[in-house]
Formats: structure tokens, sequence, C-alpha cells
């Protein structure tokens, strides 16, 4: 219980109706799990307005109501908050009710279109093995040191965000490592953190179903630098033509990464296999267990951020010597028959591009890759032809097939991919709308040596159909068929 008056701290407020003095229960933007003495936020949201729900809010028991705009008829008895944006308004409140929990840890944010994952995850299990209590708030799972929460979104909303930021301080979690999605940015969900420090990875094309155009999307991650305090780092990959525009209005203080250009953390590729990866990281060579220049990237930056946050540097290479990968990210398994099936959450062109390019650099051209990807429905439908074409000119055979097509018709989703193929790779491209038939197919088609990649899905243990999640995980079944084909 808490006093609203304090739960509304650093609130932009237009306008009071009622007393700001009453005690409130919680916070709640679903009007459904309000209870008697909450607090409602209406959200103005892209699918539903939480504004049509006040009144459901109110008969389930509200005392106060905070909005954008107040209704017609106000209740007796009732407190209505005006505030200019009721999304940065929650996330204020958030903070403030779950008492600035942010402030009494170490906290990074990751962002950028690929290896947000990736980098968070791994930073988590760098801290973990270096002795610390860790927090990762990520795509693939939540943990309050050693407890496991399931994740439902990239970036949580205001109040999951910070009720388990809450937890993470009573178990004396020292470090949190978080995935900062442009969700998340645009709708104020990180407003009022404090964070320690933030990493950019790349940009590329992804999102574009939300955000109105490439630009939007670049300078909604600038945002999330424009934001950071003085006392923070910022560090960026600046190969990517975007990392110098990350630092334009930052307070933070600047540090980079690259592989091809001149930065404060660089690296050289000496071996690439699928045994893993010899960098030169400064003066310094690394062995690791992560395999292709993308996750040179991501090794750069976990690198940068540990000695950032300060880990010494050799204590920093062996622990990096001894990460295991994150599941769904290039994930392998090599065959009784020597067939290696790869399964990666590849769902972007230049994700997939990548995947496929470091694969390509490793194999010996004797092999068969075989790639099977889809694309997810009710998303940007633009990625859709460049992620065909893409698997078209760098696999050998390429099986296009369904990912999550939610509301849309698989078959449609199919056809639009299909347009970006070109006609030199008609011949090597077939469509199997069911995915676990088209990975089924895949397995059939490998010989010895041969490679399988199923892209897209990654981690995820479901397949959304219509509205429903069905049991489906990609690097499972891809074992299973493999293995039945050994009998």
């Amino acid at each position: 219980m808490m006093v609203l008056k304090d739960i509304l701290y650093k609130v932009t407020i237009n306008a009071v109706v009622g007393s700001t003095g009453i005690t409130v229960g919680k916070i709640e933007f679903d009007s459904r799990q309000i209870k008697t003495n909450d607090v409602f936020v209406a959200i103005s949201g892209s699918i539903t307005d939480g504004h049509n729900y006040i009144k459901q809010a109110i008969v389930n028991g509200a005392t106060a109501i905070v909005c954008e705009t107040l209704p017609e008829h106000l209740e007796d008895g009732l407190t209505y908050i005006e505030v200019v944006n009721s999304n940065r308004a929650l996330a204020f409140m958030a903070n403030n009710f779950y008492g600035q929990p942010s402030e009494n840890l170490k906290l990074v944010g990751v962002t950028g279109t690929n290896g947000k994952t990736t980098v968070s995850s791994l930073l988590y299990q760098l801290f973990k093995s270096a002795g610390y209590k860790v927090g990762l708030l990520s795509t693939v799972k939540i943990m309050v040191d050693n407890t496991t929460y399931k994740a439902t979104h990239t970036t949580p909303d205001s109040l999951t965000i910070n009720k388990y930021l809450q937890l993470m301080n009573t178990e004396g979690v020292e470090f949190c490592f978080m995935e900062v999605s442009s969700h998340g940015i645009h709708q104020s969900r990180t407003e009022g953190l404090k964070f320690e420090g933030g990493i950019f990875t790349n940009l590329s094309h992804d999102h574009l179903d939300y955000h109105d155009t490439f630009l939007e999307y670049r300078d909604v991650k600038k945002k999330f630098f424009d934001q950071l305090p003085k006392t923070a780092f910022a560090l960026s990959n600046i190969d990517d033509k975007n990392g110098l525009v990350m630092f334009q209005n930052t307070q933070a203080k600047k540090y980079t990464y690259a592989l091809k250009n001149y930065a404060d953390y660089r690296a050289q590729i000496l071996e690439n296999e699928f045994s893993g990866l010899l960098l030169k990281i400064n003066e310094s060579e690394l062995w690791t267990r992560l395999i292709g220049s993308f996750n040179a990237y991501n090794i750069l930056a976990i690198y940068g951020a540990a000695e950032l946050l300060g880990l010494e540097k050799n204590e920093i290479l062996r622990l990096i010597s001894e990460l295991e990968n994150v599941a769904g990210r290039f994930q392998y398994f090599i065959s009784n028959e020597k067939i290696t099936a790869i399964v990666d959450y590849a769902h972007t062109p230049d994700a997939l591009k990548n995947v496929l390019e470091t694969i390509n650099d490793i194999r010996t051209k004797n092999e068969t890759l075989i790639t099977v990807v889809g694309c997810g429905g009710n998303r940007d439908k633009t990625k859709r032809p460049k992620m065909a074409n893409i698997a078209s000119a760098l696999s050998t055979k390429v099986i296009l097939t369904s990912d999550n097509p939610r509301n849309e018709v698989p078959e449609t989703i199919i056809e639009d991919m299909e347009k970006g193929v070109e006609p030199q790779n008609f011949k090597k491209t077939l469509a199997i709308t069911d995915r676990k038939q088209a990975i089924k197919t895949a397995c059939q088609m490998a010989g010895p040596n041969d490679i399988i990649l199923i892209a897209g899905k990654g981690h995820e243990n479901y397949q959304e159909i219509k509205g429903e999640r069905f049991d489906f995980d990609d690097y499972k079944i891809v074992q299973e068929y493999l293995r039945q084909l050994q009998k």
C-alpha cells in the first residue's frame, strides 16, 4: 500500500480531480486485474485503448484513474489524474511503487536489431561465472540470480520490469543485463530506470510494421542513448553505419568496438570453424566456442562491457573462453550420419545473411546446405521477399515454410517470400507449408557431411496459429527426425 501522491513523483500532470492523499493497493493497466483500492492507468495502445475500459476498472474497485483524457462523467469519491503521456506515467509510477529498484544495482541495456539476446545472456553467464549475483531480462527468459521466470516480451512492461528489479534487490543482485527493444523504448517502458551503461549492436531491416520508416526505427533506438546519464557508459559498434549516430546527443561516456575500423575494442578473426573462433582482441588472443563474424561482434561487446563494469582483462578473457552458446542462437549438433543441424533465431534479412555467410565461410562447398525458413504473420511484410532472396542465393537448397503465421494464411506469407526468389534459384527452392514436414523433408534430403539450417524461431518452443500456441521446438524436432534416419 502506498500514498498516491508518492507514486506520482516525476509524472507530468495536466489536471487532478480528487485527492492524491489516498492510499492505493497496486497499479494496473489491465482493467481485468483491478481490485479494490487499485489505481488504473489507461494506456492508448496500438490494438486497444485503455480509456475504453475506465468504467470497467471502476466497477472492479479502482479508486484512482490515470488517463490522457478525462472521462465526460466523473464518479464521485474517485481521484482522476490527467497526464501528458500514460506510458511515461506508468513507467515513473512503477519505478516509484517498487522503490526505484534500478538505483540499487548496475543495470546495462542492450539494444539493436540483432544480438541483443546473445550479448545480454552471455554477460549474465560471464558475471555469474565471475562469482556475482546477476539478473537478466531477455527474450528467452528472466533470471533473478539462479531462479528462472518465463519471459513474454523482449522488453517487458514497466510494472513487470520494476517488479523483477525489486526482486533482484531483495536477492542481493549486483548486476542486471536487459534487452531493450524499439517497442520498449517507443512505449517508454524503460523511462525512470537508472542505467549503468548501454550497448548498441547493429541496425538492419526489422519492425517496419510498427515503425513507419527505417529512420524512425533508428531514432527510437537512439533515444535510449539520449536518455543515458553522465555517469553511464555508451558502447557502440561503429562498423555499423548507425553506430556513431547513437552517440550524437548522449551524455554518457562514449566507447566503441569494431572489426573493421579503429576502435577502443577491436578484434581480428584468426580462425573461424564449427568448433569456435580464435580472436585477437586488442593485443590478446582468445578462443571461444561461439561461431561466426556476427559472434565476434557479440564477443567484443561483452568484452568491452565487462571491462567498463570493472572486471580485470585477463579474467574477462578466461571467462569468455568458457561461455556456452545461447539456446536457439547458432545452436547445432552433428548426427551419427555426420549431418550438421543448426537452429538459429535469424528472423531478419541481415541476421539470416550473417548466419548463412558464416556457414559458407566454414564449409568446404562439397556439402549440401539446406535452409528451412519462414516469416512471421502479422509482421513486417516487406522483409519476406528479402529473406527468401538471401536464403535461395546463399543455400544449395531452400524450403520455404511457416514460421508463426498468427492470423495470416500461411500460403499467402510463402507467396510473398517467393516473390524475392530470382529466376536462377527457382529450381532449388520448394514450399512446404507445414513446418514439421518441412524439417522432416530437409532431413530426408541431407546426406553425410551435409548441413541443415532451420531459421526464424530459434529458442521458441511453440508455433502460433490463429491465436493459439502449439508445442513446437525446432531443435527437438530436427534431432528426432535425424535419429529416425539412423535406424
